[in-house]
């Protein structure tokens, strides 16, 4: 077992220094020397955890979901805030270009070359955070806020829906945010069949903060 976890804090160790040269560099001016120089390994034991640059990417963008799934779920559990902010908070939480995370990653995430690395990153946070979402419906429903016959998918349409739109928001004008916000809590009223406008009072205060 000590083994095991040596070899995983020197991953870790070696994902952190990539992390940051990516961040300061960029992927492309970024050679494996740079990395074993900022770390003062040699180059067998780089190879020994990961096999490319390209691995090294996989690792960090499977380090990532990890923590935006960790997030969603202490924000699933806490139980003394309104099922509907916390459904709304989670969701903000799954937007990565506002959670400080490494740009210059995603960036390589979304290019051409990249798209099966972004289409696993999509599918695992998509089987990770559906069942999080389906929890909270169903709290909705039992506590007679919403109603529907079919919470996993309308989770799933949230998700996808978040995922693909919130990304954007923040370089959109004020008018179109506004826009996009509105359109997405209508619709989510319907998909959950409530009264229009009863969501409005819980979810722009949590969109207002996060647009300003």
């Amino acid at each position: 077992m000590r083994v095991v976890k040596e070899a995983e804090e020197r991953k870790n160790e070696i994902l952190d220094a990539a992390e940051h040269l990516f961040r300061t560099k960029g992927f492309d001016n970024t050679s494996t020397n740079d990395i074993l120089n900022e770390i003062g390994i040699a180059r067998g034991t780089l190879y020994y955890h990961f096999k490319s640059k390209e691995e090294l990417l996989d690792s960090m963008i499977n380090r990532i979901t990890k923590q935006l799934v960790e997030q969603a779920k202490k924000i699933v559990s806490q139980k003394d805030l309104p099922v509907l902010q916390r459904l709304t908070t989670m969701m903000l939480a799954l937007n990565i270009s506002d959670n400080n995370f490494n740009q210059e990653i995603l960036q390589q995430v979304h290019k051409p070359q990249n798209a099966l690395m972004h289409q696993k990153m999509q599918s695992c946070l998509l089987s990770e955070i559906n069942p999080l979402i389906t929890i909270l419906i169903k709290e909705g429903i039992a506590q007679g806020i919403c109603q529907t016959d079919y919470p996993e998918e309308v989770a799933e349409m949230t998700f996808l829906y978040v995922n693909t739109i919130f990304d954007a928001l923040m370089n959109n004008n004020n008018e179109d945010r506004q826009k996009k916000i509105v359109a997405f809590i209508y619709n989510l009223e319907r998909l959950l069949n409530m009264e229009q406008n009863s969501m409005k009072s819980v979810i722009m205060p949590i969109f207002q903060d996060i647009t300003k």
